[in-house]
């Protein structure tokens, strides 16, 4: 089973900024097969997670297992945990533009304004920074989601999907007076806190995507009712009951009958007023349960709710699961998790606080191939490019990256690849091409070795950096093989003529190295190397940078007055080293006392 943990404080949106009070612990885990030995069930009883109220793990994953730093086993954010997280960030409460574990301010980001509904888009959303107004009951302290891909088994139905997804999600909150109603919305789009002005208040970076899951959830009776609620974003639904038949939805999703529409933008995928994981049936889609006693939280240091107490009293802590492959949602990507808390179930109820964090089950892969070759290098002025290709995978339909690539180029260097340092040479731009939403875009670089800018002989290496974008995380690549080109060293020969008559050549490389190969002389009875050649004289040896014929008998048709030139042409040794190249057309006049030529 291999797991990916990502998570982040209550906004902490963008590298080094951290925006907000509460904790968002993400855990995204892939497992090669289901458990065996397990009951005929669908989510709450897969034997990959147990939701059985209480945060800590007695059998299989719980959430105490998210961070580490709740077992004891050191400090959150390193790879030590008992569970094989390979990443895990977990913080307290802290407000905006605050950093650390522990600050234990309840007084931080919430909902602003009437607008900040769910079937309205995010972008319409607001948000602000402090106290005012927020019953305690609806205070979340801390969020988390989990996400797992198993193998199609009978505790694990897939509903045909090729495998069986399954999302679990919880939070905690400051005070139990009074029932609470809260939402989880799984997004594919990157959310964060946004710094422009709605209506009063901030507003979000980010709008919504067609298929983006909402989960609803309402517990009451001491936590012995549980309704849960499932949609999806769809901007055909224009309200409760209706729908607009002209857009038409991305491939493979078909069209929905209007009855599905629970409000604006707002597709009805099921729901159930019997969704307690403790009396739930089996094959269930989704459950949910609370707390109905006193429980400790593994996480005790960072959590104090109104009481004072370092655990939940009954009815705080709240966990919930999601089979995505049985509501058609298998191969979604999700980037973003906000959970909320909300005046009612219904899907226009004032949203009052949330918790904001990253989610990504898909990943970019960046792959990049060179115009040109170590094996067939070119010649000093050919222009050479560096290809990149960002592939997402862990879902479908995933949105293309977008963006700029950085390109840098190392050398010449003998061995090795760019992954250090290098010449920035600049950007690319990513495109989808003809296909949008596969998931993979290419950006080309700005070509090297120009007319204008020749590159010195040698080997060369690109390096491609990508920052990422809304809603995927960075990727870099570099290699000695498909990111390394070769330009060739130059070669020039120049000729001296002495008599029976022979000719002497020099040849000279652009980087003043050695010329090693030889060259073939070639005699023509003309002024402008043309005609039947009187004589070849092949593969003279350069010799510390000369070659010469050994014409050892005067030519009786070179009677004096005769015009006669001379061609000298370069072959190297290694010609992936060095380009080879042909002397001037060397002209002479035969007089008796001719001892050079030109």
């Amino acid at each position: 089973m291999t797991r990916m943990l990502i998570g982040s404080s209550k906004g902490i949106i963008g590298p080094g900024r951290r925006l907000g009070k509460r904790c968002v612990t993400v855990l995204v885990l892939m497992a090669a097969a289901a458990l065996s030995g397990v009951a005929v069930l669908a989510v709450h009883d897969t034997g990959r997670f147990e939701l059985d109220g209480n945060a800590v793990t007695t059998s299989s994953d719980d959430w105490d297992e998210v961070c580490h730093q709740a077992t004891g086993s050191g400090a959150c954010g390193t790879t030590s945990d008992t569970n094989g997280a390979i990443a895990v960030s977990w913080t307290g409460d802290c407000p905006v533009g605050s950093s650390g574990v522990g600050c234990n301010n309840v007084n931080a980001t919430i909902f602003s304004g009437g607008g900040s509904k769910d079937p309205i888009d995010i972008n319409q959303w607001a948000w602000k920074d402090g106290a005012g107004g927020l019953p305690d009951k609806d205070n979340l302290v801390h969020a988390f989601a989990a996400r797992y891909s198993l193998t199609p088994a009978a505790s694990c139905p897939s509903g045909g999907a090729a495998t069986c997804d399954v999302l679990y999600f919880g939070s905690d909150r400051f005070d139990n007076s009074g029932d609470a109603q809260q939402g989880f919305w799984f997004l594919q789009n990157r959310i964060s806190l946004g710094s422009n002005k709605v209506g009063g208040a901030l507003g979000f970076a980010g709008v919504h995507k067609f298929g983006d899951l909402l989960v609803i959830s309402d517990f009451s009776n001491g936590g012995t009712t549980s309704t849960i609620k499932v949609f999806k974003w769809n901007p055909a639904c224009t309200a409760t009951g209706k729908i607009n038949t002209s857009i038409t939805p991305p491939a493979g999703d078909g069209s929905i009958p209007a009855g599905q529409c629970a409000d604006a933008n707002l597709q009805s995928l099921a729901s159930s007023d019997a969704a307690n994981c403790n009396t739930v049936g089996a094959g269930d889609q989704f459950c949910g349960i609370v707390n109905t006693g006193a429980i400790s939280t593994p996480w005790s240091g960072d959590f104090t709710d109104k009481s004072g107490n370092n655990g939940y009293l009954a009815g705080e802590f709240y966990e919930a699961g999601v089979n995505l492959s049985l509501l058609g949602l298998a191969g979604e990507c999700f980037s973003t998790v906000v959970s909320e808390t909300r005046s009612s179930t219904s899907t226009t109820a004032t949203l009052k606080d949330f918790v904001l964090g990253n989610f990504a089950n898909c990943s970019a892969g960046l792959d990049t191939q060179a115009s040109a070759t170590v094996a067939s290098p070119v010649l000093p002025g050919s222009a050479v490019h560096d290809t990149a290709t960002i592939t997402i995978t862990g879902g479908t339909n995933a949105s293309d990256p977008t963006g700029t690539v950085t390109f840098f180029l190392c050398g010449p260097i003998a061995t090795g690849d760019c992954s250090t340092g290098g010449s920035n040479i600049g950007t690319g731009t990513l495109t989808g091409g003809g296909n949008a939403n596969d998931g993979s875009a290419t950006a080309i670089s700005p070509d090297v070795n120009t007319s204008a800018n020749k590159l010195a002989s040698g080997r060369y290496c690109f390096r491609a950096e990508w920052p990422g974008d809304s809603n995927y995380t960075s990727a870099n690549h570099t290699n000695d093989t498909t990111e390394c080109f070769a330009v060739k060293d130059t070669s020039s020969v120049s000729t001296a003529q002495n008599w029976l008559p022979n000719d002497v050549a020099t040849v000279s490389t652009g980087s003043g190295n050695a010329a090693a190969g030889t060259v073939t002389f070639t005699l023509y009875p003309s002024s402008d190397c043309t005609g039947t050649a009187i004589a070849t004289f092949a593969n003279k040896a350069v010799t510390n940078g000369n070659a010469s014929t050994d014409n050892s008998t005067t030519y009786v048709a070179l009677t004096p007055g005769a015009t006669i030139s001379w061609k000298a042409l370069f072959t190297p040794t290694d010609a992936n080293a060095i380009a080879g190249s042909t002397s001037h057309c060397e002209t002479s006049t035969v007089t008796i006392n001719n001892d050079t030529g030109n």
